[in-house]
Parts: structure tokens; C-alpha cells; sequence
């Protein structure tokens, strides 16, 4: 349609300003990255494990259980790490555990609980681990899930405020579902952290990329980068999306 010639208001101010939205995501996005994700010296690093617990997750759940060890030992040889293990499942339940330093008491934990069918709450999980680190500096968020199903400009505004406060989100992804890649890929670019998937039961993919989210929370991005100069192909995966 043609312009109105009785409207006096300049072009550019009556057409979208694309260029400047462009502007103010990269302006957010610098300002993301300059936040620092380490625990500081003589700290341990605080890692959010956040896993979908409804009834399609048992599988990786049950070999989530057998692979978080290997996030302490990373952890362990670069200065240590608390774990909080994080979960939905059923209608609305989500729950988090305290923080927990031990990989045998985080395994215990995991092995009392058996997943049920539901709809995912990603969204509870974004805005549990900003209440974290609110509260005390939490390094990283790692989440596990193979599916979303809420609104995902919601879950990009949670994600843009988490990364704010300097929180990368390490979107872990099993399977290849499109909706959920989606949103896995914006939460994890929202936040400047990393999106991976890996393939329905590939129990080392998994374990190469919690390993590697493990060296980052408790040593930042030199000891991420120590991993990925030892050919680490988690390390690789994740450094490659992060600088």
C-alpha cells in the first residue's frame, strides 16, 4: 500500500527498525559474554544437573545415573564441584536436591527416582537455577531432554535473563526432534552457552559432553580449553559454540 501523503512522519521512523534490533541481541549478547563463569579461586565450581523425567527419559536416565561420576572426576582434577541435581516429571512435578560434593551420594539419589509420564517444565528449571545463582554463583546449567513443549518466547525471555547473570546453559539434546532443537539451540545461544545432541542411547556422547560441561563449571573456559587441546570431542563440541 502506498504511503499516506497527508502522514508527515518520517519513513524510517514508521518502518520497523530491523537493523536496530539486530543491534540491541548483539549489544546483550557482548554483554553476556563479558561475565565471568568461574568460582573464583579456593571455590568449588556449582553445576545445575537439570534431566526431563518423564516416562520416554528412562533410559537416559538410568545411564545418566551411571555417567555423572565422571563429571566429579573431571571436576575433581581441576579444583572440585558441587552438584545440585534438578528434575520433572508427571503433571507438575519438579524438584531440586541440595548441593551435593560426593558422586556416590548424587548416584544414590538418582537411583531412588523413576520416571513418569508428563509434559516438560523447562521453564521451572531456567527460573530455579536463576533463583541459584541469585543467591550464590552458580557456573553452569546443564539440562537433558529430548523434548519441549511450552512457549518458547517464554522460555527465551528466562534464558536472556539467565544468561545476564552469567549462567551458560549447556542444552543437551538425545534424539533430534526439530521443536526441541529449536529451543534448545536458542536457550543455549541466549545464554552463551553450547547445544549438543547425541544419539538415542550413545552412552559415550553423553558422557563427553557432561564431562566437559563438568570441567567448565569448576574451571571456566582454560580448563574447558586444557580438555579440548587433549582431543576431548565433548570439549571440542562445546569451546567451538562458546567463543
Amino acid at each position: 500500500m502506498a504511503d499516506d501523503q497527508n502522514d508527515k512522519t518520517p519513513a524510517s521512523a514508521r518502518q520497523p527498525s530491523t537493523v536496530s534490533a539486530r543491534a540491541d541481541i548483539d549489544a546483550f549478547l557482548a554483554q553476556v559474554r563479558t561475565l565471568k563463569p568461574t568460582a573464583g579461586a579456593g571455590l568449588r565450581g556449582r553445576l545445575i544437573f537439570a534431566l526431563d523425567a518423564t516416562m520416554s527419559r528412562q533410559p537416559t536416565w538410568d545411564t545418566a545415573c551411571r555417567l555423572q561420576a565422571d563429571m566429579f572426576r573431571e571436576a575433581a582434577a581441576i579444583g572440585g564441584l558441587n552438584v545440585q541435581l534438578v528434575y520433572y516429571r508427571g503433571l507438575s512435578e519438579c524438584r531440586a536436591s541440595g548441593w551435593i560434593a560426593q558422586a556416590d551420594k548424587l548416584a544414590d539419589l538418582m537411583s531412588r527416582i523413576d520416571c513418569r509420564g508428563g509434559h516438560t517444565q523447562i521453564g521451572k528449571v531456567i527460573a530455579h537455577a536463576k533463583r541459584e545463582t541469585q543467591k550464590t554463583k552458580v557456573q553452569a546449567l546443564v539440562f537433558v531432554g529430548d523434548a519441549m513443549e511450552e512457549k518458547l518466547d517464554d522460555l527465551c525471555q528466562s534464558a536472556g535473563e539467565l544468561g545476564l547473570l552469567g549462567v551458560p546453559a549447556f542444552m543437551f539434546q538425545e534424539g533430534s526432534e526439530p521443536i526441541a532443537e529449536q529451543a534448545f539451540r536458542e536457550i543455549a545461544r541466549l545464554t552463551c552457552g553450547a547445544y549438543c545432541r547425541f544419539d538415542p542411547g550413545a552412552a559415550h556422547q553423553l558422557g563427553e559432553l557432561l564431562r566437559a560441561a563438568a570441567a567448565y563449571a569448576a574451571g571456566g573456559m582454560k580448563a574447558l580449553a586444557d580438555l579440548s587441546a587433549r582431543h576431548d570431542p565433548g570439549a571440542i563440541k562445546l569451546i567451538g559454540q562458546m567463543r
